[in-house]
């Protein structure tokens, strides 16, 4: 469960200090058992199944054991493909957390801005909520500033998406929704003539 590739039965008996007999031995019991000790299992006679059955009424696991690209691997049952993408999709669709948002809002109208910057508009630090927006395919890496050497940020074409809206161009002014900023046009007008 916890390697990236398939475990060879040598290299679990290694780490087990079993025989790699006995190993493959064990291999086998526990992918029966998985399939619930079904005459349907796979790489089982009906003569060692009914066996292996007798005084046994299981039903298969949700998960299965494979032996595969010259390894064995657990794997999520099949039938149960849509129940696991549930929970793999949910971890991946989770709200963002008020400062996500603060960030994510602060970098989408300053883009592209440094890390430092959006830091100190925010007070506070932002490393963390950075890590986690670049990770969720939010923002990404815009080049660097020419002058700090420090590492710029954009929102990614997936914000915008998510938004559902063309471009950032779109995104709503906030001048209408800042507070006593009532007469903020008439002084930018006054200080053109």
């Amino acid at each position: 469960m916890v390697i990236d590739q398939p475990a060879t039965a040598t290299e679990l008996a290694a780490g087990l200090n079993l025989t790699v007999d006995a190993v493959e031995q064990l291999l086998a019991e526990l992918q029966r058992e998985y399939n619930g000790y079904t005459v349907n299992a796979p790489d089982t006679d009906v003569a060692s199944t009914a066996v292996i059955n007798a005084g046994h009424k299981s039903s298969p696991r949700g998960f299965e054991l494979r032996n595969i690209a010259g390894g064995w691997r657990i794997y999520s049952r099949s039938e149960f493909a849509d129940v696991v993408g549930g929970f793999v999709l949910e971890g991946q669709t989770a709200r963002l957390t008020q400062a996500a948002l603060e960030t994510l809002a602060v970098i989408a109208y300053r883009q592209p801005v440094s890390r430092a910057r959006v830091s100190a508009i925010r007070g506070v630090n932002v490393d963390s909520v950075v890590r986690t927006l670049m990770q969720r395919g939010l923002i990404e890496d815009a080049g660097t500033d020419p002058e700090s050497g420090a590492i710029l940020y954009r929102t990614t074409s997936y914000f915008l998406e998510r938004m559902g809206i063309g471009s950032v161009a779109e995104l709503p002014q906030l001048s209408p929704h800042l507070p006593g900023l009532e007469g903020i046009e008439e002084f930018y007008d006054a200080g053109r003539m």
